[in-house]
């Protein structure tokens, strides 16, 4: 299937990472010029936020003494031992770019929709902090979700954790190790998620230039990201290409069809598959990367928006 034409019509009027003069690709950028561009595109791409009962900010302790900025969404007040169910949610933008306020929309629908008390964590950029700090972040942030459940009006029974793009992969990297609570996620929501740095596939090739992610920005993030080129062999950094241990929570693999993301997804949910973890992937056909933000181009950032809300539902039930 072809490209949507409302995302090529976007793409076309912000230049599509070409050199255009109307955009300078990320990997032209310096981090902060990177930073400033992708919060100003988000404003052009999502739909008018949900207005929610709560919406407040608070800040995460880390194991070196950091804070991590975060926020807190609701679609009703809460009261300490109240019992939601909630969604420790981390946003994309390739470990560099990326924050509370770029992904506040898709925050704001997931509560609205699945009616649930959405966390949203700024773990640390890079380059000031490079590997593996935002996977230790993502970790940090689990570990306070479930100490400080019961305060915040939330039940750490009934947890899942998600994330879009580097925000897939920490939440799942999350849900791959150990954890030191004996709380664990009851879902894994991985929307277009990095799963392999270390090498590239044919769907980079295919989509890595004109489709919204440029193959050379990939390449950026994960330079910025990165110690050293073997990092990229961690599994913390490419989750592929680590065992899957026993009990790791279902995973909802969200994937667009036109990103040169797709191949590696669709590997990961084999992977996955092949040591028994119940996966449902479910590719949009036509979208690009990053379409769930796309609330004010498509239609279909809705309906995943909505998709992934109801399979919360589920699994919260269930819990």
């Amino acid at each position: 299937m072809s490209l949507n034409p409302d995302i090529a019509a976007f793409l076309e009027l912000v230049g599509n990472g070409r050199a255009s003069g109307k955009r300078l690709p990320m990997h032209a950028l310096t981090p902060e010029q990177a930073r400033e561009q992708f919060d100003q595109s988000s404003l052009m791409m999502e739909a008018g936020a949900e207005d929610l009962e709560l919406v407040d900010e608070l800040q995460v302790p880390t194991r070196d003494g950091a804070r991590l900025d975060a926020r807190i969404y609701s679609n009703h007040a809460l009261a300490e031992g109240a019992g939601r169910a909630a969604l420790l949610y981390f946003h994309g933008g390739g470990y560099v770019v990326g924050s509370l306020d770029s992904h506040d929309s898709v925050c704001r629908a997931l509560a609205a929709m699945a009616d649930c008390v959405v966390l949203s964590v700024a773990y640390r950029l890079a380059p000031e902090f490079r590997f593996p700090t935002a996977a230790d972040d993502a970790q940090d942030a689990w570990h306070w979700l479930v100490a400080n459940a019961p305060r915040l009006g939330i039940d750490p029974r009934r947890l899942a954790v998600g994330g879009d793009s580097v925000g897939g992969s920490l939440a799942t990297v999350l849900a791959a190790q150990p954890l030191a609570t004996e709380v664990q996620p009851l879902l894994q929501v991985l929307i277009y998620p990095v799963t392999d740095a270390s090498q590239g596939s044919a769907s980079i090739e295919r989509y890595g230039v004109g489709h919204l992610l440029e193959k050379d920005s990939l390449a950026w993030f994960y330079t910025h990201y990165q110690r050293d080129a073997d990092d990229r062999l961690d599994p913390r950094f490419s989750p592929l290409l680590g065992k899957v241990g026993a009990n790791v929570p279902p995973v909802l693999l969200i994937l667009a069809e036109c990103d040169p993301l797709h191949d590696e997804g669709v590997a990961y949910a084999r992977h996955l598959q092949a040591a028994g973890v119940a996966v449902e992937l479910k590719v949009y056909p036509g979208m690009t990367h990053d379409f769930l933000r796309m609330g004010a181009i498509i239609d279909e950032a809705e309906q995943a928006q909505q998709h992934i809300a109801e399979r919360l539902v589920q699994v919260f039930a269930a819990g």
